[in-house]
């Protein structure tokens, strides 16, 4: 062999090992920092549970805050084809998301609502207080705008009506127009609306150009296509198809 192949022969010997050393550091540090990445996801979630229902100022988020905070929360699975609390999967483990990408863990809507054909079988709810009688009740929601999927939480007072506060912890809508959903003054309209009249289930909450003050808040401005999803999704959320009859109980005086 000559000198020249000795030496690209070692080079590249030499290149696979540290190809080999980086890939084996690169692994370790990702199995190690996996429990930090999981807690860190954790508390971002509660956080904005806690933010969305009142609970807890967006400038004072702290492990500790959101520590004390949670501990106040009940979460509890509710079986959305009936409206009932269920024990039958664990609040620990239960992933909702996961869920409705499993058919057998979901089932077919009847009619089509907000681009989804398929819901699934168990939604998490949140409580705030006793489970019959709560101070909060916070529901995950989710659906399109224009460019993504927004993913947030919905706050009710205890009578199942009454908006606690809203918010959206992940989007990717345009800054500026659609993105809009993260302005606090504009989320600042949402406490005190009401989602159905008092007398039925029909969901009325939403956006609108001229808000009638008692279900609805301002459209944002320049964004139709985003304000009509987040009318939507917020609608399908409350509606029978979903939570509605988990929220009707206790406008009938508790779960």
């Amino acid at each position: 062999m000559s000198k020249s192949n000795d030496s690209i022969s070692k080079t590249l010997t030499v290149a696979f090992i540290l190809c080999l050393v980086c890939a084996v550091i690169v692994s370790v540090s990702a199995v190690a920092l996996k429990p930090l990445q999981n807690a860190n996801q954790e508390d971002f979630r509660r956080s904005n549970i806690l933010v969305a229902a009142g609970l807890l100022d967006p400038n004072e988020v702290t492990k500790d805050r959101i520590a004390e905070e949670f501990a106040k929360i009940q979460v509890k699975v509710v079986d959305l084809r009936t409206g009932e609390f269920t024990q039958d999967v664990s609040v620990e483990t239960y992933d909702q998301l996961r869920a409705a990408k499993d058919p057998s863990q979901s089932f077919e809507l009847d009619e089509v609502a907000i681009g989804v054909k398929r819901l699934e079988n168990y939604g998490l709810v949140y409580l705030v207080g006793d489970e019959s009688n709560p101070d909060r009740i916070i529901l995950p929601v989710r659906g399109p705008g224009l460019w993504s999927t927004l993913h947030g939480f919905l706050a009710l007072e205890g009578d199942g009506n009454t908006i606690a506060g809203m918010g959206f912890y992940d989007h990717a809508e345009t800054p500026g127009l659609g993105g809009e959903v993260d302005n606090p003054n504009w989320k600042a309209q949402w406490p005190g609306k009401k989602v159905y009249n008092e007398d039925t289930m029909q969901p009325l909450l939403g956006l609108s150009k001229n808000p009638d003050g008692v279900h609805e808040v301002d459209t944002l401005s320049g964004a139709s296509l985003t304000a009509r999803g987040v009318t939507n999704l917020l609608q399908f959320w409350v509606s029978e198809q979903a939570y509605g009859s988990f929220l009707a109980k206790f406008r009938q005086g508790g779960a």
